[in-house]
């Protein structure tokens, strides 16, 4: 089968691609600056915001199916409106997409949030994020919009990159205590998402790692991991700061994880195996 990565270059993306290829799948893979050096892949360039652009490139590779792993961050002509060129490009050519959405669309005011929870986001990324998954639901009710929350992996991660540079002192801010998240492993996150878009789901499913951690907990377990001064890591309180954006946010994975094969393990699980 022929699978479709939009967003390959990115970290996300990169996975994605290697285990799509290690797979076996004919594989397709888009760029926006450079295409990355994934072997295997046939790469194309491509921006969201050019409808007949996504509209051709679905037609050209005709792909079974088309995983949606940009990130547009608040550009809402990229993060909001590009998805639904693709959704609709997808729906025309009889391609099945997976959507990646993001923890971003909730405020944090239920802590605790299921497949069943409506978006409420405080943040112009959130926004985005929220209207695309609004606009897929009725443009290809088939899909899956797949939410997940802080992926780990290397230091090609933002997360555990950051972490390097404060222990280094090479970054200046800190690690919040207040601000909890469901981190996931980007290759449980890829593996999870290539299961369900070869399955027969559909609509929200979310897709985080089992334990909740706080951003300083989290880059304590990095340090520990990668061999790192762990006392070196600042730590403060987001409630104390200017940043915008939910506190706790909590994704309940459950109801999604029982029809998964894919284990989506917790960061204190992962991170101890030295993933």
């Amino acid at each position: 089968m022929t699978v479709l990565i939009i967003g390959g270059s990115g970290f996300l993306g990169t996975e994605l691609v290697r285990q799509a290829v290690a797979a076996g799948h004919t594989t397709a893979a888009t760029f926006a600056t450079r295409p990355a050096s994934t072997p295997g892949a046939i790469w194309h360039a491509l921006d969201l915001r050019d409808t007949e652009r996504v509209d051709a490139l679905v037609a050209e590779t005709a792909p079974h199916l088309v995983v949606n792993a940009t990130s547009g961050h608040a550009d809402w002509a990229v993060t909001a409106e590009g998805p639904v060129r693709l959704a609709m490009a997808t729906a025309q050519h009889g391609s099945r997409l997976v959507h990646v959405s993001s923890d971003a669309v909730f405020s944090g005011d239920r802590i605790h949030y299921d497949e069943t929870d409506l978006p409420d986001p405080v943040t112009p990324y959130g926004a985005a994020k929220a209207a695309a998954e609004t606009a897929i639901g009725f443009v290809a009710p088939d899909a899956v919009v797949a939410r997940t929350s802080l992926i780990i992996g290397d230091q090609r991660s933002e997360h555990v990159r950051a972490v390097h540079e404060l222990a280094a002192g090479t970054r200046s801010g800190v690690l919040f205590t207040d601000d909890i998240r469901c981190p996931v492993h980007v290759a449980d996150l890829a593996a999870a998402l290539l299961e369900l878009g070869f399955g027969d789901a559909h609509g929200v499913q979310h897709l985080a790692g089992a334990d909740a951690v706080s951003r300083h907990d989290l880059g304590v377990f990095i340090a520990e991991r990668d061999g790192l001064d762990a006392s070196r890591l600042p730590s403060g309180l987001r409630a104390h700061s200017a940043l915008p954006g939910a506190l706790d946010v909590r994704l309940d994975s459950s109801a999604t994880q029982r029809r998964l094969r894919t284990t989506l393990r917790g960061a204190r699980q992962f991170l101890a195996e030295g993933a």
